[in-house]
């Protein structure tokens, strides 16, 4: 009995260091997690500058090895001290780490084992809710599921370019109520909202159609 209480004791307080980082240690995560934003933002934009005269197969290598390499390191991170919370890296760096993991679609296990420690923190009012909408959404998405807050979208590019979840929902009827728990605008404003920016960016094209304006719920 003596044993076990003692190999508790040692467990709790090796757990308790795990998470235990300086301030200087959380100023270098955090700005760790800047630049890899910046390197990620890159690989998640349109071909332009450097890349521009990529062809289709080499942009999708390069994305590809940006976002493979980042989850290397953000699997790291993770291992050593779970998810970074606001007390670790504050409100930016938490949003940083969570905008790079919804970029790691080709390790969807690590998506769903940090899924779960965000809802932990979340619970804590530890880490963003609505970040952690977008990542579970996405989750389902990447397995084939239906979303429970349609957030990730899909748009009806053959005809008027009017925007829909992806999937579909698990529950459409109490959708808009379990978005705003989760610190959500209704699903039609958010649906509209992005539906005019999608327009907007292929105008001419649509207008091409005979589509003269958003197509709006």
């Amino acid at each position: 009995m003596t044993k076990a209480i003692s190999l508790l004791t040692i467990t709790m307080i090796l757990s308790s260091c795990a998470v235990r980082l300086t301030d200087a240690k959380k100023t270098a995560l955090k700005n760790e997690l800047i630049e890899l934003v910046k390197e990620d933002q890159v690989a998640a934009d349109i071909k332009k500058g450097p890349y521009k005269d990529y062809t289709t197969e080499q942009w999708n290598h390069f994305k590809d090895s940006v976002f493979a390499l980042h989850q290397q390191r953000l699997a790291a991170i993770f291992k050593k001290y779970g998810f970074p919370g606001f007390n670790m890296v504050g409100k930016e760096g938490s949003t940083h780490f969570w905008l790079l993991v919804q970029h790691c679609d080709k390790f969807p296990e690590f998506q769903t084992q940090v899924l779960k420690a965000m809802n932990k923190e979340v619970k804590k009012q530890n880490a963003n809710p609505n970040n952690y909408a977008y990542l579970f959404d996405r989750v389902q998405v990447n397995a084939g599921r239906k979303q429970l807050f349609g957030t990730q979208i899909a748009y009806q590019v053959t005809t008027t370019g009017r925007a829909f979840p992806r999937n579909g929902l698990l529950d459409s009827v109490n959708v808009d109520k379990v978005r705003k728990e989760y610190a959500l605008p209704p699903l039609k404003d958010y649906l509209n909202q992005v539906t005019e920016m999608h327009y907007e960016m292929n105008k001419q094209r649509y207008q091409g159609m005979g589509v003269m304006k958003p197509d709006l719920y």
